[in-house]
């Protein structure tokens, strides 16, 4: 309580003080400036830090630092694996999530671990107040509100790509000139941002509060010659709780263990029984029937602008499915809170039709509207033009995060922040850049899609983008990141690592004690009677094979043996969900490894991909058809081509080529040498076999 009130205090001075702050700060230079303090700018100010760097962070209001700016929850299927990635590099987003969590559940238990959704309902002031505590109190962080006007560019550096240096910014009112080796922009939906509702328009990135300066549109336009599209979102209007009747809609309770996002965490800060439910109810005819009646007086929808595929407004989906019954989710904004957030009711419809269309839900009759919604478009920067860490390829020392580079969602804004803080602050402390692979985590799946094939619409995170999912499971994002933030990126803490190592000595020797233990099926009958296991197996069956059989738990098995596995109770949960992912994982690794090698391995130019017999869906063939990518690695990187499809294509051209080449030397020895041909060396001889197969080797 005295640690929150003297942040408080802190909060009230540098408000009150913000000019004065600016003016002093202008008198030094820092290392990383981080322009923005939604979720891309609150990581990677804290990441920047982490990593050694002098950072200053510029806010336009410190009180939103931390603001949930649209729905009041976190995680879910893709989303989550992003969380789980974020707080493994140490960043802050999962120990907020636990803070601030008032309803945890599990999404997609009925299938694999590996596309587990780990979500949470936040409490908005909650999660606020823990964003704030932390960076206000962060060494080698300095925060201040203010506004910027402008980027300070200079030549650049003729040793290093790029065809100007970002030096520092410049600030609004006053015009003060702030110095650094880097950069990051994390505007969100600020950048040239203008508001929406009927006919109304104005200039803001978010309910009450303005869009960022126009100048900064300008230096990246103008003077930096950027490409910037235009994208558009929107949020749904928020409804007073108590004129809800939740006797017309379905109860759907949380978990009753939480589950905590952090992996340095045990337990979440709100009590499994203080958590609060969500309630579950639809739409009606009678809200098709108002969308239709006011689309002359809805001008955002009307615009050609590329709004969230995945979370449409309601506009959108009744004109894209007309006729169709849509869920409405009523979610709690906090444990105190007399405000209800309807996920699927974004809407930009006058305020006297929003009302009108809720009340047209049976549960929502007598609803009350506290705050409307509303629709926002805003400029971003194609990604396409940045490095894999994020970047800007003509420009040294700038670097984009978030909303800017045409994603939606705070954990793809977090994942960026935070990649784009570790690199701003190697490179402002004369380190090289890193990139993440996509075979190595969610993140790197992220921005590989980002830069390597832009976007068309926001981006938002699944699992199903992410070829190699059963190895990045939610459940091992700090076996994965951990031990390499600490080791070679310097952005975890030595206790974060240290616990990491921990475990994963702990699984390691659970695993190998699971392995040494071998008998019949008969005797593990025995052992485990409730045991579905089929006694005509004659094989020996291990501990770890018995962790693959679905009604089989770890504690069964410790339980029969508990002098070997008692001291690995702990990891209970972990050392099933490896034990039964652990093959695939090995033969995914062996796929992983035998694509790599093939990546330059040639495809045919004519190659026939309608009538290729081998297992591929039809939109694989027509994307293979339409783009004819030269080598399996162009084939890897098409969007929609899935890993499985890769494996098919490399196993045909392979086989093809192995036939072609046996037909060649069949026909070689039954054909008379013609002695006045020079005999071929074997590396001719190989290279002709390969062209006439359709396949040649780039070396």
């Amino acid at each position: 309580m005295l640690r929150l009130r003297g942040l408080l205090i802190q909060h009230h001075f540098l408000s009150n003080c913000s000019a004065r702050t600016a003016s002093s700060v202008a008198c030094r230079k820092y290392d990383v400036i981080v322009v923005g303090g939604g979720h891309a700018g609150t990581e990677a100010a804290a990441a920047a830090t982490r990593i050694g760097a002098e950072t200053l962070l510029i806010t336009q209001k410190i009180e939103t630092i931390g603001a949930l700016s649209c729905n009041p929850s976190l995680g879910g299927v893709g989303k989550g694996q992003l969380v789980k990635e974020v707080d493994a590099l140490d960043g802050l987003m999962g120990r907020a999530g636990d803070y601030a969590g008032v309803h945890f559940s599990i999404l997609n238990r009925r299938k694999g671990p590996a596309v587990w959704g780990p979500r949470a309902q936040l409490d908005r002031g909650r999660y606020k107040e823990f964003i704030q505590l932390e960076l206000l109190n962060m060494p080698r962080l300095t925060v201040i509100e203010g506004s910027v006007e402008g980027l300070l560019v200079s030549t650049a550096d003729p040793e290093q790509p790029g065809k100007h240096t970002v030096t520092g910014v410049r600030l609004a009112d006053g015009g003060n000139e702030i110095l650094s080796s880097s950069v990051i922009l994390t505007t969100g939906t600020f950048l040239s941002g203008s508001l929406f509702m009927g006919k109304t328009t104005s200039p803001g990135g978010r309910m009450g509060e303005p869009p960022s300066c126009s100048g900064l549109t300008h230096s990246l336009r103008e003077i930096l010659g950027l490409k910037l599209g235009r994208l558009k979102t929107g949020t749904p209007p928020r409804i007073l709780k108590e004129t809800v009747d939740f006797s017309l809609a379905h109860l759907h309770l949380p978990d009753l263990r939480p589950t905590p996002f952090s992996f340095i965490n045990t337990h979440t800060h709100c009590k499994p029984e203080e958590q609060i439910p969500c309630h579950l109810t639809y739409t009606t005819p009678g809200v098709d029937r108002v969308v239709r009646e006011s689309l002359h007086m809805n001008s955002h929808i009307q615009q050609d602008t590329k709004g969230p595929r995945y979370c449409p407004s309601i506009e959108s989906r009744v004109l894209r499915f007309p006729g169709r019954q849509h869920q409405v989710w009523l979610e709690p904004e906090g444990l105190n809170s007399d405000l209800l957030y309807p996920q699927g009711l974004s809407m930009t419809m006058p305020l006297e039709m929003q009302l009108r269309l809720i009340r047209e839900i049976p549960a929502l009759r007598r609803a009350d509207i506290h705050t409307p919604g509303y629709g926002v478009q805003y400029d971003f920067v194609c990604p396409t033009q940045l490095f894999p860490w994020l970047q800007l390829k003509s420009i040294q020392g700038l670097f984009l995060a978030g909303q800017i580079n045409g994603t939606t969602g705070y954990e793809e804004a977090a994942a960026q922040g935070l990649w784009a803080g570790i690199n701003a602050g190697r490179t402002a402390l004369s380190m090289p850049p890193l990139s993440l692979s996509r075979t190595e985590s969610y993140v790197g799946v992220l921005i590989d899609d980002l830069v390597g094939h832009g976007v068309t619409e926001p981006y938002r995170m699944f699992t199903s983008r992410a070829e190699f999912r059963t190895s990045l499971r939610p459940d091992n994002a700090d076996l994965r990141l951990t031990p390499k933030g600490f080791e070679e990126i310097g952005c975890v803490s030595s206790h974060r690592y240290l616990e990491a190592v921990r475990v994963r000595q702990g699984l390691s020797e659970a695993l190998s004690a699971l392995k040494s233990i071998t008998m019949s099926p008969s005797r593990w009958k025995e052992k485990l009677r409730d045991a579905c296991i089929s006694e005509t197996k004659s094989t020996l069956i291990s501990g770890e094979e018995m962790l693959q059989y679905k009604d089989v738990s770890f504690d069964m098995v410790a339980s029969a043996f508990p002098e070997i596995l008692s001291p690995y109770l702990e990891f209970s949960e972990r050392i099933k969900i490896e034990a039964v992912y652990r093959p695939h994982c090995e033969k995914q690794q062996r796929e992983m490894e035998r694509m790599r090698e093939e990546e330059s391995l040639s495809l045919p130019p004519d190659i026939d991909y309608f009538s290729l017999p081998v297992s591929l869906s039809d939109e694989v063939r027509e994307i293979l058809d339409r783009v004819r990518p030269s080598t399996l690695g162009a084939a890897m990187r098409l969007q929609g081509v899935t890993p499985a499809a890769i494996v098919h294509l490399l196993n045909y051209v392979t086989r093809t080529g192995r036939r072609s080449r046996a037909q060649r030397d069949t026909d070689r020895q039954t054909k008379t040498p013609d002695c006045k041909h020079r005999p071929q060396t074997d590396q001719q001889a190989e290279s002709n076999q390969n062209q006439e197969a359709g396949i040649v080797v780039q070396n």
